[in-house]
């Protein structure tokens, strides 16, 4: 049963399939380009003169910029219905910052260039959400959601393995960021075919009368439900780890070589992608009682990624990193439309964002103070946040059963996203 509880099961629609493929492509480019750079932003930034402090500062800093303003990005698209203006704006800024970084010879020239490069994602993610959530609702959100992910993972492990070749040839982080314009460029003819594609397909559901949407209710108010799970959110968001910091921990202890922190974080993504499949299975079955579970299993990769030592525990450490992160791009993601009511999907996205980027941002920061002290302050403040979610989870799971929230689907066929320009 899908985890809106009541509505009609996940259906096979071809349009809808081949819909997300292309969303899920412009992603797989996208994540070549931009992941392909955050595998080496770590030791980068070290090259040109930041310490641990600085590096969880500017990672911390690109998440609040990528978060925090999709609040209002996701507020503009309800309000304008100019979703895929915000998506392609959004895009432009997003890939165009990683080819400008292989000119860059200072850190906080290089900070600016990843804050914008972060500034551009929080510009179309509301609006590229709210497309995908309309379009897989009968598809099934989890399952949707979870195909995006895993293709948008395909390009964050193709990046960092580009990366590591153009590494091993002794090439340089330079060349590296140069080369990633190929993907960005990729991305956008990806975009091009998806917004083509969408149009036919929201005629094609007027034409026939059948609108994934059905009642409007865009005035109604965000849920108790929705705002326990942001506070959930929040909780897994600072407490966890981003993989400069990992990067930065990996090549200062020498625990593995220039050439493989790039490598160690394609396998990541690819345990991410291989995640976010299984989960939105699970999401659309069993709902909101999965995500426990889930963050669980996230909040064990800080111990092995910064205290263990050895090479089987540093891959350990990555598989549940990418657990972790495939859960929080793929379900995390898709059960915002279930709480959510239509008409008010780009702020709930935007909301959400918000907490997650300024718990991000937080987390990121303490995360890199505490490293600098101890590694074992950090594991200590990684895993309780984290495992703080789980009763908020659980409250979060008591709401959506009890009925007291209105399903994530209402809204008027006139509503349908990409109807306006």
């Amino acid at each position: 049963m899908s985890a809106g509880g009541g509505r009609c099961p996940p259906r096979s629609d071809s349009a809808v399939f081949r819909l997300i493929l292309l969303f899920g492509a412009v992603s797989l480019f996208a994540d070549m380009t931009y992941e392909g750079a955050r595998s080496i932003l770590g030791p980068f930034l070290g090259g040109l003169g930041a310490d641990g402090a600085a590096v969880g500062l500017v990672a911390g800093m690109g998440e609040l910029a990528g978060y925090g303003l999709r609040f209002f990005s996701g507020v503009l698209a309800d309000r304008t219905r100019s979703f895929w203006r915000l998506t392609f704006l959004g895009y432009g800024v997003n890939l165009l910052a990683v080819p400008v970084l292989g000119f860059v010879s200072s850190w906080p020239i290089a900070a600016f260039l990843v804050v914008a490069e972060r500034v551009g994602k929080a510009i179309r993610t509301p609006a590229r959400d709210v497309l995908l959530a309309v379009a897989t609702r009968d598809f099934g959100r989890g399952r949707g959601f979870g195909i995006h992910e895993a293709m948008d993972q395909v390009g964050a492990v193709l990046g960092p393995v580009l990366v590591s070749l153009v590494l091993a040839y002794r090439g340089g982080y330079r060349l590296s960021f140069l080369l990633l314009a190929l993907p960005a460029f990729l991305s956008f003819v990806a975009l091009g075919s998806a917004r083509s594609t969408y149009h036919r397909w929201v005629r094609s559901r007027e034409v026939t009368g059948g609108s994934p949407d059905e009642a409007g209710c865009g005035s109604q108010p965000l849920p108790p439900a929705f705002w326990s799970y942001l506070a959930a959110v929040g909780c897994v968001a600072a407490g966890y780890a981003d993989f400069a910091l990992v990067a930065f921990h990996a090549a200062k202890t020498g625990g593995i070589a220039p050439q493989g922190v790039p490598l160690l974080y394609a396998l990541g993504m690819g345990i991410d992608a291989a995640a976010a499949l299984l989960a939105g299975r699970l999401f659309d079955r069993k709902g909101f009682e999965t995500l426990g579970w889930l963050v669980f299993l996230g909040s064990l990769a800080a111990p092995l990624l910064f205290l263990g030592r050895g090479m089987t525990l540093l891959l350990a450490g990555a598989l549940f990193w990418g657990i972790g992160m495939g859960v929080q791009e793929s379900v995390i993601r898709a059960a915002v439309a279930e709480l959510v009511p239509h008409g008010r999907q780009g702020t709930g996205y935007g909301m959400f964002n918000l907490v997650y980027g300024f718990a991000w941002f937080g987390g990121s920061f303490l995360m890199g103070l505490l490293y600098d002290r101890s590694p074992i302050l950090l594991v200590a403040f990684s895993c309780g946040a984290q495992l703080l979610s789980l009763p908020l989870l659980a409250k979060t799971q008591r709401r959506f059963a009890g009925g007291r929230i209105p399903l994530g689907d209402a809204g008027r066929k006139e509503d349908l996203p990409g109807r306006s320009p």
